[in-house]
C-alpha cells in the first residue's frame, strides 16, 4: 500500500469588508473585494493522508464520520488538487476545530485553507501562497483569506486565476482583539454558500458592490494608519450593508437575534462613552467586538452581562496557515 500524508492548521477570519456574493458560483468569483483580519487562537488542524487501498474519500469533522454534501464538497476540492498533482488516489482526511462550526465564525474558511495546504503537500504540490490562496477559493471564498495572517485582502479579480489575496499588514503592525460574542452555537439554517447565490435578488446589492471600492480604500487606509476611528465607523457601515443585502434577498435572511441587536446597541454607546470597540458580523447572530486590548477585559465584562450572551470567545490577531 503506498500512502501520503500531510497536516496543515489555519485560522478562521473576520471580514472587515464583507465578501457577499459572486459573479461565478462554481468557482466563487467575488462580486467585490474584501479586506479581513485573521483571527488567532481559533484553528483548524486537518491532516490529509492519500492512500492507494481507498475506494472512496473518507472524512471525519471533529470525530465524527461524515457524507452527504459535506463529504462531496472535500471530495470536489481534492479533486482539484489530484488534477494538478496528476495523482488518482483516494484520501482520508480528519479535520479538528477549536471553535464552533458553521454559526458565523469563518469555520469553513480555517477549513478549507488548512484542507488545500494539507492536500497540496501531501499530493507533492510546492506553491506559491498566492496559488494555494487562489485554490482555496474554489473550496470556500473566505478560505482565500486565511492562508495568510495579520490583515488581508482578497481582490476581485477579472477571472480564476487573478481572483485571490495577499497580506495587507503582518500580526505585529496592530494587535487588535476579536471578542466573539456567542448567542448561537448551533449551526445556521443558511449556510453562506446558499446566502452568496442569494445576493442578487435583492435590490440593494448593486448599489453595495458598486460602493465597494470607497469602502476598500477607506479601511485600507484606516489599516495602514491605525485609525480605530475610521475603522470602527467603515467596518459597521459595511457589516449593516451585507445584512441589509440579506434581509432584502428572496427568500429573506434574517440571522439576528435580539441579542444580536442588543450587542450591537451596546457596542456603539461603549465607543461613545470613549471606548474603542466596534462590532462586525458574519453570516449568524454571532457578533465580533473588535476592540483594542487595553480595554479588552471591560468589554469582555460587559458583553458577558447582555441576555442571551452564551460565552465571549477571544481572538488575538492570528498568523499564516502552517504545515505541522
Amino acid at each position: 500500500m503506498s500512502s501520503f500524508s500531510a497536516t496543515a492548521i489555519a485560522h478562521p477570519n473576520i471580514a472587515l469588508i464583507k465578501y457577499w456574493g459572486n459573479r461565478d458560483h462554481a468557482i466563487r468569483l467575488p462580486s467585490n473585494g474584501s479586506i479581513s483580519m485573521t483571527l488567532g487562537d481559533l484553528n483548524t488542524q486537518t491532516t490529509v493522508t492519500f492512500k492507494s487501498s481507498l475506494g472512496s474519500d473518507e472524512l471525519t469533522l471533529n470525530g465524527a464520520p461524515t457524507s452527504g454534501s459535506g463529504l462531496s464538497r472535500v471530495s470536489d476540492h481534492l479533486d482539484v488538487i489530484r488534477t494538478l498533482a496528476d495523482l488518482s488516489f483516494k484520501a482520508q482526511v480528519v479535520s479538528n476545530s477549536n471553535f464552533p462550526m458553521g454559526a458565523g465564525i469563518a469555520s469553513s474558511a480555517s477549513g478549507f485553507a488548512a484542507l488545500t495546504l494539507s492536500a497540496c503537500s501531501a499530493a507533492g504540490l510546492d506553491l506559491a501562497p498566492q496559488e494555494l490562496s487562489r485554490i482555496s477559493r474554489l473550496g470556500s471564498g473566505s478560505a482565500c483569506r486565511s492562508i495568510f495572517g495579520g490583515y488581508v485582502e482578497w481582490s476581485r479579480g477579472e477571472n480564476d486565476l487573478d481572483s485571490f489575496a495577499y497580506p495587507l499588514v503582518d500580526r505585529e503592525y496592530w494587535m487588535l482583539i476579536d471578542l466573539i460574542a456567542v448567542v448561537e452555537k448551533e449551526h445556521k439554517s443558511t449556510g453562506s454558500s446558499q446566502g452568496h447565490q442569494l445576493a442578487d435578488s435583492s435590490p440593494l446589492q448593486v448599489a453595495r458592490v458598486e460602493d465597494t471600492e470607497r469602502r476598500l480604500h477607506v479601511c485600507r487606509e484606516a489599516i495602514l494608519g491605525r485609525d480605530f476611528p475610521s475603522l470602527a465607523n467603515i467596518a459597521e457601515e459595511d457589516s449593516n450593508m451585507m445584512h441589509a443585502v440579506m434581509m432584502t434577498s428572496s427568500p429573506s435572511l434574517l440571522y439576528w437575534r435580539p441579542a444580536t441587536l442588543a450587542i450591537m446597541q451596546s457596542v456603539m454607546n461603549w465607543r461613545s462613552d470613549g471606548l474603542d470597540v466596534f462590532y462586525t458580523i458574519d453570516a449568524g447572530a454571532n457578533v465580533h467586538c473588535i476592540c483594542s486590548p487595553d480595554v479588552e477585559d471591560e468589554i469582555k465584562d460587559l458583553l458577558i452581562e447582555i441576555p442571551g450572551v452564551q460565552e465571549v470567545i477571544r481572538a488575538p490577531v492570528g498568523g499564516d496557515a502552517t504545515l505541522h
